[in-house]
């Protein structure tokens, strides 16, 4: 419901990254959002398709061995960016991945590996 005239005064609002861009796009992915929700699909259905609906458990002995995306999450920005998302690519999408327990990256010798 954001009009022209909201995005004027976020663009004066010194307490936030005052980029037209940023602005506009976190705009576009709350509709983008609201459209996934009217389709009867819960967001969090929507994304955890790109993991077949489990988490990735990858098995890297050192760290240099983690990647910065992967088929799934190319596949996350490629949809996302069809529904109206932007600043959505794969290195974004895979580490979002990361971040929401989709993957899995631990070293296998880290404490955490077999607990996640």
């Amino acid at each position: 419901r954001y009009t022209p005239k909201k995005v004027e005064l976020l663009m004066q609002n010194k307490g936030i990254i005052r980029n037209r861009s940023k602005i506009e796009s976190t705009v576009k992915a709350a509709q983008a959002w609201l459209k996934i929700r009217e389709a009867n699909q819960s967001f969090d259905d929507f994304i955890w398709q790109f993991g077949n609906r489990k988490p990735i458990k990858n098995a890297w002995a050192s760290w240099k061995q983690t990647p910065t995306e992967s088929k799934e999450s190319r596949a996350m920005s490629k949809s996302l960016n069809s529904e109206g998302f932007k600043y959505c690519g794969p290195t974004i999408c895979y580490a979002f991945m990361q971040a929401i327990g989709m993957v899995n990256d631990h070293e296998v010798n880290c404490f955490r590996y077999d607990q996640v």
